[in-house]
């Protein structure tokens, strides 16, 4: 039987962290119970043992005298797992200091995005980042403090954005849990590699500090950014401009219902939609057709659909990564930047590749395509120390907020923070056969079950495959295979390349205000 906690951990850290009864609430009652039995059950008894109602707590106090934001989880809550009510709240706070003109004090513990709620929970963690970002660009300090165990995508994304970073003595803290490690590759995680020391020494966070040494060095810290002392908020920024907020774009499409997807009517190409009536593969198979070595990648499709192909070499800074692909290209008339997964696992490197593809489009206002075809991120000793986990997030700030135009193509398998990191876009196209899943659904199984065995039947429930990811507004567009890729690689390629050059031609007429406004409205109204 569940027993009451005394204090969640989530509670402590608020109380070592602000002036003593300084404490407001900002949580707003969470909305209906999942319909799913088992997994309501579950949100019921997390409930009864720590007195939260979810895995999220947020407010404000003072940190000597000064008005902070809090956010922090609670791993006591089905191990502080951000789904989409979390990460609505998450949201709002974040916004709220935003609107305040607060800094905002984050401390996550968590073991990443809900595997209950799928892919729809997974991209919670874009509209969280993003609202950070926008934070951070109003000049407004993010502190965090990592605790015991912080890992996936929460390490990802808001985990990482901080402007300064320390970690909880003897803490976990790594991409990927060291359980999910096991099951999926029958060994154990070298020791030592994801404690918060190791994670100091190799300069991925700023200190290790005791959560009672927390008060004094957040005081200390805000004093410096804030530049006053104990002081006023700081003053708006000089120019008087801010970001764009809701201007209104063209409307987002309705599933299954309008001639801009492949399904129920003619595509871009030209050629006949899919039979309206025909039932969309089943997750299982269109992992399994993903993962064939015949299929179509990014060079093929580059070779048969692209022209002017200059390819780039690394970041530029002395690092190169064969798993990413830098490329300036041309779809039709419209000239673009391309990155996207190229082969193998993609490590910190590629991710940095691909933040010099963002910047070469932001400072020649060139459309940018990421393509989304992986198995997984780098999982290793090197990728941790690389920080790869920070690299994933401020890919997703960078994307969420880039100026010039983007379109992002689900070209096969998309799993984990190596796929989400090149999601954000304008527009999201997806292969009939592409997926997208916070893990391969080997690990979800491992993680629900303790068996990778029931990966099919997780992959389904989740909800991976394109036509639910149509069906949550998280792509827009289904290009067909008729029936798979590999099996008629010219005439799909082909019609990818029409598909593409007519999405970012699109894009490039539209006001880039509004265009943006519409980017940072979808990943916010996301849930």
């Amino acid at each position: 039987m569940a027993t009451i906690a005394s204090v969640p951990r989530s509670r402590e850290l608020i109380e070592a962290a602000i002036d003593p009864g300084s404490w407001r609430s900002w949580d707003e009652p969470v909305g209906e119970l999942p319909e799913d039995p088992d997994y309501r059950a579950e949100i019921l008894r997390a409930r009864e043992a720590t007195g939260l109602d979810e895995s999220v707590v947020t407010g404000e106090g003072t940190i000597r005298g000064r008005r902070v934001a809090v956010i922090a989880c609670e791993f006591a809550f089905l191990a502080g797992s951000i789904g989409v009510a979390a990460g609505e709240r998450l949201v709002r706070a974040v916004e709220r200091a935003t609107s305040e003109r607060l800094p905002l004090l984050a401390s996550p513990a968590s073991g990443g995005t809900r595997m209950q709620e799928g892919a729809i929970a997974f991209l919670q963690m874009v509209k969280v980042a993003a609202a950070i970002t926008d934070h951070k660009a109003e000049g407004l300090p993010y502190l965090v403090y990592l605790r015991h165990p912080t890992t996936g995508g929460v390490l990802a994304s808001w985990g990482s954005l901080g402007h300064v970073t320390a970690a909880e003595p003897g803490a976990l803290i790594g991409f990927l849990g060291p359980r999910v490690h096991q099951a999926l590759y029958g060994e154990e995680f070298p020791p030592g590699v994801q404690l918060a020391e190791n994670l100091l020494e190799h300069g991925l966070v700023d200190a290790v500090l005791p959560q009672d040494q927390l008060h004094a060095v957040a005081a200390d810290a805000l004093d410096v950014l804030c530049g006053e002392l104990n002081g006023k908020p700081l003053p708006v920024p000089s120019d008087g401009e801010s970001a764009p907020t809701a201007v209104s774009a063209r409307p987002r499409p309705r599933p299954g219902a309008d001639a801009d997807t492949d399904e129920g009517g003619a595509g871009a190409d030209g050629g006949a939609g899919a039979d309206a009536g025909a039932e969309p593969p089943t997750a299982e198979e269109s992992i399994r057709r993903s993962r064939r070595e015949d299929r179509p990648r990014l060079r093929a499709l580059l070779k048969a659909a692209a022209g002017g192909v200059i390819p780039l070499s690394g970041t530029g800074a002395g690092e190169h990564d064969p798993a990413l692909m830098l490329a300036l290209a041309r779809f039709g008339t419209v000239p673009c930047v391309v990155l996207g997964h190229d082969s193998g696992q993609l490590g910190p490197a590629g991710l940095r590749v691909a933040r010099r593809g963002m910047r070469i489009a932001a400072e020649l206002n060139l459309p940018l395509v990421s393509v989304i075809d992986t198995g997984g991120a780098a999982l290793s000793k090197e990728a941790e120390e690389g920080g790869l986990a920070g690299e994933i997030a401020r890919c997703l700030a960078d994307l969420v907020t880039l100026t010039a135009p983007t379109v992002c193509l689900l070209l096969g398998q998309g799993a984990g923070g190596g796929a989400l990191a090149l999601v954000p876009a304008d527009r999201v196209i997806a292969a009939r056969h592409a997926w997208l899943s916070p893990l391969p659904p080997e690990g979800a199984s491992a993680i629900l079950y303790r068996t990778t065995g029931r990966a099919a039947e997780v992959a389904q429930r989740q909800g991976v495959r394109s036509a639910d990811l149509l069906a949550h507004r998280i792509v827009d567009r289904i290009v067909e295979e008729r029936p798979d890729a590999a099996d008629r690689p010219d005439e799909f390629l082909a019609r990818l390349g029409r598909v593409l050059e007519t999405e970012l031609a699109s894009l490039r007429e539209q006001d880039p205000r509004e265009r943006l406004a519409a980017r940072r409205r979808r990943y916010r109204e996301l849930r």
